[in-house]
């Protein structure tokens, strides 16, 4: 049943209304007119969150600009757990950019013949040309983060990744690429509740997959590895970025200004907030010591 229907469900026909009682008929409007107005209040709230997001839009049209005149490249990488908001945040990132521009690159697993390739080489045939910014809804960080959990790398090639990550993102850097790593960092129980939410509803469902599924049984060896990452890829010449994505609209808008503040453009709307939340947004170095003091108080590191 969709979602309308199920409203159209909830709507009191005059029929019904007359085999009841007047007490149970203004129970029963009520509680119809209460169910209207809270409606009607999740969608004005909605709409309000989308509205919040647009000055920001229109900075990143500016920011195309700029790398179209100067020809330089953007990297962004979304990484993060499952259902910590990435997907989202990158189709409201794009929403308004000039689809000449940007490219995004969700790549699906290895096949046989890249399997015996170098393991960057993948990506970077998807790097951008002069003006062009590529998003990234998963990077090579598999490598950090998926891939071994589940065994689907060897440790030796976990190891050589790890070695040789932050070489290949210094030398990127360095030939002018401008690159912005993002960690999406969401609480377990929250993430329990997405998962959920994509069980139940048909609109979602696809999102589900067998690696969704055993995420939760695997969450200490997910921070284990996330820690593992940003203890040995968090570096000055490519900085992780962490962004607490419980509240999806507060992530989204912070995720915005970090963009938005790692290239040197002029901004169109100078009387913009450009500052990031700070309890929404913490820097890797920042995060490591969280988890690193988080594990000497209890034994084990904080997500």
């Amino acid at each position: 049943m969709t979602k309308k229907d199920k409203q159209q469900e909830n709507v009191i026909q005059l029929d019904d209304l007359q085999e009841l009682s007047l007490k149970d008929q203004i129970i029963a409007l009520t509680n119809e007119i209460e169910s209207l107005k809270n409606n009607e209040s999740k969608a004005l709230k909605r709409y309000k969150k989308e509205q919040a997001l647009k000055p920001y839009q229109a900075e990143l049209i500016a920011l195309q600009q700029y790398l179209e005149e100067t020809k330089k490249r953007i990297i962004i990488l979304y990484e993060g757990r499952d259902a910590a908001g990435k997907g989202g945040t990158i189709r409201r990132v794009a929403r308004y950019m000039n689809e000449k521009h940007y490219r995004i690159v969700a790549l699906n697993k290895p096949t046989e013949l890249e399997r015996t390739q170098w393991y960057f080489q993948r990506y970077v045939e998807q790097f951008p040309r002069g003006g062009e910014i590529v998003m990234f809804d998963r990077s090579w960080y598999n490598r950090a983060m998926v891939e071994p959990v589940f065994g689907f790398c060897t440790p030796d090639e976990h190891k050589r990744f790890m070695k040789g990550v932050t070489g290949f993102e210094k030398d990127l850097v360095r030939q002018g690429t401008i690159l912005i790593k993002i960690y999406f960092s969401v609480t377990k129980s929250e993430q329990a509740r997405r998962f959920e939410r994509r069980k139940t509803d048909p609109l979602r469902q696809w999102k589900l997959s067998e690696v969704d599924i055993q995420a939760q049984d695997h969450w200490d060896d997910f921070t284990k590895a996330k820690y593992d990452m940003l203890k040995r890829s968090h570096t000055s010449a490519a900085p992780w970025t962490i962004v607490r994505s419980n509240d999806k609209h507060a992530a989204r808008l912070n995720v915005f200004k970090v963009i938005l503040n790692s290239v040197p453009y002029e901004h169109v709307n100078k009387g913009l907030d450009f500052i990031p939340d700070p309890d929404i947004v913490v820097s890797g170095a920042r995060e490591i010591e969280t988890m690193e003091a988080d594990r000497l108080k209890k034994g084990k590191f904080k997500a």
